[in-house]
């Protein structure tokens, strides 16, 4: 397997860790058994400059090394632009095949806005302009819309996104091959709505501290150039993009909706029933990513296009723990427990993914066994999240499931 997370981001984006550096990342890819990690904000100048000094060409077109880790030059934009009297504003992953592309790409970039304030630079320009400009920049780099039902900023997103790839990218919709599901939902929402059917749909962490990429991730057969990635999403090529890792979609902060400051958390009947306005202040609620996939969909839950990719949900490693020894997951205790984990089986995903349970026995605590073992049967309890609230997730133990807990696969 070669495990892929596109899309994170550095130490230059708002509401980022410092320890989003090279050598932390690398370091924390090898716990989580991430082989191809997006650099994220080559938009970037100071971070740009970073990964130039830090990294070591391949033989792999596209494709650098650090530390052991495969890297990918990758970014997000934000772009806001008036569409017939409304503003919209869309979020847009950058895929590129070189620094001198990515050179080149920055320097028309910084026309649109002040690519240095942030990360992720917010672009006064059209999404369907971004991909030109990209093209025009690197004839083999690519833009793949960014967790694309989230309400604010997204393609779909309810308070400021379109109904339809073709409204949001007009003639430059034939550029757009694959669509990143984002962590409030995941392939089987999207194939409710068949005109998505021919697309390719990754799933990445969207991280903004080291402990959290691969959260979500791409599992491909072997490895590939940036190229090759490109056709592999374009063809859609199930030989060689074997499945996703999924969050499960409840934990997202936006999976539901409600509003946060009313803490109030509505499942989408709720909210019709209450004709969109939370019945605590009376103010229209912020309507999540179920609510809005529902709307646009002319499938039921459960049924799948002719051809897809399959996926598998977890809960994270740290996660899991904390759920067993009531304990947050960055506490010391879990992050000491996980890092024992890790140093006995490898890494965390093939914790969760591959190791037989009898082998673990006598290992770990039986708990934390029974913990990995109740998410591989999604026997989870979930409280969705909602309004920019994250979900809250529950390992039962023992073999019974009451009935007020979720079987979510």
């Amino acid at each position: 397997m070669y495990i892929a997370d596109f899309h994170i981001h550095s130490k230059y984006s708002r509401a980022t860790s410092k320890n989003m550096e090279i050598p932390e990342l690398a370091r924390w890819a090898k716990y989580k058994g991430i082989n191809l990690l997006g650099t994220g904000d080559i938009t970037h100048f100071l971070w740009f400059h970073e990964l130039t000094n830090l990294f070591k060409e391949t033989d792999r077109e596209g494709i650098y090394q650090y530390g052991g880790i495969d890297f990918i030059l990758t970014g997000e934009a934000c772009n806001i632009f008036d569409e017939k009297g409304k503003v919209k504003k869309i979020h847009n992953i950058l895929f590129l095949s070189s620094f001198a592309g990515a050179d080149k790409l920055n320097r028309v970039l910084e026309r649109y806005g002040d690519i240095n304030a942030d990360g992720r630079p917010i672009l006064q320009m059209e999404a369907k302009e971004l991909v030109k400009i990209v093209k025009d920049a690197d004839e083999k780099g690519f833009v793949v819309p960014a967790h694309i039902w989230t309400p604010h900023f997204s393609l779909f997103g309810s308070n400021s996104g379109f109904d339809s790839i073709q409204e949001c990218f007009g003639d430059m919709a034939s550029e757009i091959f694959a669509l990143e599901t984002g962590l409030s939902s995941d392939p089987a929402m999207n194939w409710m709505v068949s005109s998505l059917d021919r697309f390719s749909f990754i799933s990445n962490s969207d991280a903004h501290s080291a402990a959290k990429i691969g959260r979500e991730a791409n599992i491909f057969g072997g490895k590939f150039d940036l190229p090759g990635l490109k056709n592999i999403l374009k063809s859609k090529d199930g030989g060689k993009f074997l499945s996703t890792v999924e969050y499960f979609p409840e934990e997202g902060k936006y999976h539901f909706d409600g509003h946060r400051n009313c803490n109030l958390c509505l499942s989408p009947e709720e909210t019709r029933k209450n004709n969109n306005l939370c019945p605590v202040c009376g103010r229209k609620v912020t309507i999540g990513v179920m609510n809005r996939v529902c709307e646009l969909s002319d499938r039921k839950y459960g049924e799948k296009p002719d051809r897809f990719i399959p996926f598998k949900k977890l809960v994270p490693l740290d996660q899991i723990i904390g759920s067993i020894l009531g304990k947050k997951p960055d506490s010391v205790l879990v992050r000491n427990k996980y890092k024992e984990i890790i140093e006995r089986f490898g890494t965390e995903l093939s914790v969760l993914l591959e190791i037989p349970e009898e082998e673990m026995y006598g290992k770990i605590d039986e708990n934390i066994i029974e913990g990995i073992r109740a998410v591989r049967k999604g026997r989870v309890k979930i409280v969705p999240g909602y309004d920019g609230e994250f979900g809250k997730v529950e390992i039962p133990l023992g073999n019974r499931v009451s009935e007020n807990e979720q079987t979510l696969f």
